[in-house]
């Protein structure tokens, strides 16, 4: 082939339409002219993505970014899902990531639950905002700052003027530290051999015994307990529902009628003994039965100390005297 000009500007041309077409498919432009279903997100940052960007589930890419724009104080991010196969959900939701602190940014489609179903063109997805790179490394330069001033201040402190007093606090209190640490060991070997109240709870078996039988005790005398709370529950509901003496006595209705009459008759009777009706009431409220009660006993005293004073034979023929 002859090297002229017209074969140089045909191979010049060529390369050119390659790296445009590779430039476009890197871009996303292509996808302009591919069929799919447009779907909407808003974010309050979108943390720098772009038109062209790609939409990726599960890491696999499934279209790209289509247009970016503001709407009530949000960023409306409209997506191309290109990739059919890609089942978007209504219970999905979408996040603005990035591949590595200076990687590209892309949005992230999760699956959602299997409750959700397939939206179509049009639909505008739940949202989940990531956290801002700038934020994050300004908090971590803010923490920076505080852990190079607390290593200033630490290098300011002369540890001499600090360990001294403390070498001097130890020579001094170190018998004092010496006899407490003496007395720990012995007391420790006392409890691990079982000497002691402390050793004997410890490793004695009877204390253990004596503390299980308590609190067998415990239990039956709360079992008890219950069945009396039960039985007692028992009477009160028999009560309640009518049954046995005292369920008869509260809920019987004639029995109360009864009652109610036995004692409104008392009160009448003891209204007419008060008035002084009737032989009862005569005879509590007339003093002339009692003048005569009391004058006929002193007849009958005065009687029987004339029988005494006369003889056997005297009383025997008054008695009998009548009968002849």
């Amino acid at each position: 082939m002859r090297n002229t000009l017209e074969t140089r500007l045909g191979i010049f041309f060529a390369i050119a339409l390659v790296a445009a077409a590779v430039v476009l498919e890197m871009a996303g432009s292509f996808d302009a002219f591919r069929k799919g279903r447009i779907i909407s997100a808003r974010f309050s940052n979108v943390l720098e993505l772009k038109r062209g960007d790609p939409v990726k589930m599960a890491g696999k890419q499934i279209g790209r970014v289509d247009r970016i724009e503001f709407a009530d104080d949000k960023v409306l991010v409209r997506m191309k899902i290109t990739e059919d196969t890609a089942v978007v959900r209504t219970t999905s939701k979408a996040t603005v990531r990035f591949s590595g602190l200076l990687g590209q940014n892309y949005v992230a489609i999760g699956f959602g639950t299997p409750d959700g179903a397939p939206v179509t063109s049009g639909a505008e997805l739940v949202t989940l905002e990531q956290p801002d790179v700038g934020e994050i490394l300004a908090k971590i330069e803010g923490v920076a700052g505080g852990v190079q001033k607390l290593t200033d201040n630490l290098s300011d402190i002369n540890l001499e003027e600090l360990l001294v007093p403390f070498s001097d606090f130890l020579q001094g209190a170190g018998p004092d530290i010496s006899t407490v640490l003496s007395n720990t060991a012995a007391i420790t070997g006392q409890i691990r051999t079982g000497e002691g109240t402390v050793g004997r709870l410890i490793y004695e078996d009877s204390l253990y015994n004596s503390a299980l039988a308590t609190v067998t005790n415990l239990n039956s005398t709360a079992t008890d307990i219950q069945g009396t709370i039960a039985e007692a529950r028992a009477v009160v509901a028999d009560i309640g529902d009518g049954k046995g003496t005292l369920g008869k006595l509260v809920r019987d209705e004639a029995l109360y009628s009864e009652t109610t009459e036995a004692m409104t008759n008392l009160k009448e009777i003891m209204q007419k003994i008060n008035r002084g009706e009737g032989s009862v009431g005569q005879l509590v409220n007339d003093p002339s039965l009692i003048d005569n009660a009391t004058l006929t006993l002193r007849k009958v005293d005065k009687a029987t100390e004339t029988l005494e004073d006369q003889g056997p034979l005297t009383v025997l023929g008054i008695l009998i005297n009548p009968l002849f």
